[in-house]
């Protein structure tokens, strides 16, 4: 494809970048276009993929036909049906008359299935039908109908994933993926960022009847490195955010950073088991992997303590006329199967004459085993619902057949 091609493209559907994933996508795009094949477009929420179906309707034959654009994910699932395929009068409470659907209104045209992935299973059978043979039947009719319709797809999900699952049918997935085009995530998309800010600058200074805002070097630098989770959406409303409440229109990066979220890079601990298990030793090992690392940081704790009582008996014996402070140094036991769950803490007092000085000495418990925690979670469940078994069962997650042999075990009858 020529590059003025492109260009022309992009100026006529207000697409802002040079990067080459984005130039690539468009090619793709055109290039598909006149042909009547199913294209599925993929990327990040925020990325821009709504553009694209419509690039493939204005260069196809159909151009002059109807264009719908459908977010599937925005209608109930127990309307979607009728929405897509319309319904026939009485066909459920509330269907007072005859409705057509979407398919049947963009015959000869284009139909845009956004956030397909979230459409149900029944649906997609539907959906299956009509790619496979262009044929479907309205909601509370026996009467197949035809329809000439061209499907354009997007999805932010997973859909290999989501098939994975049991969420998505594999055979539509293919239906639908016959050209793939990929839209690429704002933060791979390098100095677009910043022709993407001074466009939209500029439609809000127009919008507003204001100069239009500037950044600075370093502010720049700061948009560069900021990674857009919410993509080309995000930076939009935030330049229009800043485009009204600056009174300064020259923008350094101190001011860009009151609205940029701060993004959380802490990583969480890793849970050994998963929830969808509803096992107890599933339960178990996710209980266990929190207080290990619960373990860890009251130990890195503990050791912060000593490390300032320590120095405080430094400054006590340097005196010479204060009491003496005993510490006993903490000893972390190393076995990281059965962590250590309790730590007790008991005050130590010790007298030079008149003069008293409180400490407090720390002392770490023998590790508990598996069994004995186990036991104890159970009894105190049982307290709490004061002995009803169904209502401990339920608060542990765990299945009454599962308690009643865990009472039987540890002697809790």
């Amino acid at each position: 494809m020529m590059k003025a091609e492109i260009q022309q493209v992009k100026q006529r559907f207000g697409i802002i970048g040079n990067t080459e994933a984005l130039l690539r996508a468009i090619d793709v795009a055109i290039q598909v276009a006149p042909t009547d094949l199913s294209v599925l477009i993929t990327g990040e929420s925020g990325v821009g993929k709504e553009s694209f179906p419509q690039i493939i309707h204005q260069y196809s034959r159909r151009k002059h036909g109807q264009y719908i654009a459908v977010n599937c994910g925005a209608i109930p699932e127990g309307t979607i049906d009728s929405e897509l395929f319309g319904h026939e009068k009485g066909a459920f409470t509330g269907a007072i008359g005859e409705r057509k659907g979407y398919f049947g209104e963009a015959d000869g045209g284009t139909i845009f299935l956004d956030e397909v992935g979230e459409l149900p299973m029944s649906t997609q059978a539907r959906l299956l039908r009509v790619l496979e043979s262009g044929e479907f039947m309205k909601v509370g009719s026996s009467k197949v109908q035809k329809t000439d319709v061209r499907v354009v797809a997007a999805t932010n999900v997973n859909l290999t994933q989501a098939i994975a699952d049991g969420r998505f049918r594999e055979d539509l997935y293919y239906r639908l993926n016959t050209v793939p085009i990929q839209i690429p995530p704002l933060r791979e998309r390098g100095d677009d960022v910043l022709l993407l800010f001074r466009k939209f600058s500029a439609d809000f200074a127009e919008k507003y009847r204001m100069p239009a805002i500037q950044l600075t070097e370093d502010a720049k630098k700061e948009l560069l490195a900021y990674s857009w989770p919410g993509n080309v959406r995000q930076l939009k409303n935030i330049t229009e955010q800043i485009s009204i409440i600056e009174t300064n229109r020259e923008i350094s990066a101190a001011i860009l950073q009151n609205y940029l979220p701060v993004q959380n890079t802490q990583r969480l601990p890793a849970l050994m088991g998963t929830r969808e298990s509803k096992g107890f030793e599933s339960e178990r090992e996710i209980l266990y992997s929190v207080l290990f690392d619960m373990r860890q940081e009251v130990a890195e704790l503990k050791k912060m303590v000593h490390n300032l009582m320590a120095e405080r008996a430094g400054q006590v014996g340097q005196v010479g006329q204060m009491g003496t402070v005993v510490t006993t140094p903490v000893v972390t036991a190393h076995q990281p199967s059965v962590p250590a769950i309790i730590h007790t803490m008991q005050p130590t007092v010790c007298k030079d004459d008149d003069d008293i000085q409180d400490t407090e000495e720390y002392v770490e418990e023998s590790p508990l085993s598996l069994d004995e925690v186990e036991k104890e979670m159970i009894r105190k469940a049982l307290e709490r619902h004061h002995g009803k078994r169904k209502s401990a069962a339920k608060d542990l997650n765990i299945s009454e057949r599962t308690l009643y042999r865990k009472i039987k075990e540890y002697g809790l009858d």
